[in-house]
């Protein structure tokens, strides 16, 4: 009989408080089953970011061909010993991260030269300093 008022009042005392307490402060949505929707992005969704990352890398791309494209360009890669059709051709292996800052550049700098901030020889340095970089970046 003693035995067993010991086991009752550990019970009463002990054990079944602190199992309450866990399951009390545990998540409410620890025992339920989670459906695939809750975790899962949409195909829909997907679509539309790859679209968008899509469309943004082929505008990255036309800007900086755009830049490199003109006979002034060509001809301060020529004279850099840098081939343009090489350039052109390893502007499309560049990262993400790379051909979105050199677009934002090459923008920036034809911004500036239309609007008279910087001369012809900056945007030659500018052009050469472009296609240096896009060869160094495909190497590697």
């Amino acid at each position: 009989m003693k035995k067993l008022s010991v086991l009752s009042m550990l019970l009463s005392r002990g054990v079944i408080p602190v199992t309450l307490s866990l399951l009390l402060a545990s998540p409410p949505n620890l025992f339920s089953q989670s459906t695939a929707e809750d975790h899962i992005v949409s195909p829909q969704a997907i679509q539309r970011q790859v679209e968008s990352s899509s469309a943004t890398r082929q505008r990255d791309i036309a800007t900086v061909t755009e830049f490199l494209a003109s006979t002034q360009a060509e001809r301060a890669m020529r004279d850099a010993h840098l081939n343009p059709d090489q350039v052109r051709t390893a502007i499309p292996t560049l990262s993400d991260q790379e051909l979105a800052s050199l677009s934002a550049r090459a923008a920036d700098a034809q911004q500036k030269f239309s609007a008279g901030m910087i001369g012809a020889n900056m945007l030659v340095l500018i052009i050469v300093i472009v296609a240096v970089i896009i060869i160094v970046a495909a190497i590697h």
